[in-house]
């Protein structure tokens, strides 16, 4: 992480600190500022946030580590998320998860050799409705099939 950047992650989240009763309430919020400017939580942002927050450098692990929202490692251009659950995998959420693994030629966690694409596993994307169904990014594609996760990939830039 660079000192600029450094800098401004720290004045982001120094102005995020008075909005709380407690300095550490604000961890969750100092966590999004760390993960939205650099993709990622890597261990000097985790330092960061608890000097900052005046809280030991475990307590900002065991929530980076908790929460799904959070990643340590950088991931792709496209995050793919595949629906896990009953609704999903009844209709067919299973088999795209497999076939996006052959197509993509990676396992679930792991980013394609290009950075463009990561892909995981969700419990619910709360759309039941439209199962099986994937989130890329911050959209929502249901009633998947292998025609449409083909057209969907190439699509992708």
């Amino acid at each position: 992480m660079s000192a600029q950047l450094f800098e401004i992650i720290k004045k982001e989240i120094e102005a995020i600190i008075p909005r709380y009763p407690k300095k550490e309430a604000a961890l969750l919020p100092a966590l999004h500022v760390v993960q939205r400017k650099l993709g990622f939580i890597p261990p000097e942002g985790e330092r960061l946030v608890a000097q900052l927050l005046e809280i030991k450098p475990v307590r900002v692990r065991e929530v980076v580590t908790f929460y799904t929202m959070f990643t340590r490692k950088p991931l792709g251009k496209y995050l793919l998320q595949v629906c896990s659950n009953l609704s999903c995998s009844l209709a067919g959420g299973e088999l795209i998860l497999e076939y996006l693994k052959t197509k993509l030629g990676i396992k679930v966690g792991e980013t394609t050799p290009d950075g463009r694409f990561t892909l995981l596993t969700v419990e619910c994307l709360g759309a039941c409705d439209q199962a099986p169904c994937l989130m890329v990014n911050d959209d929502l594609y249901g009633q998947l099939n292998k025609d449409k996760i083909d057209d969907l990939i190439n699509k992708l830039d």
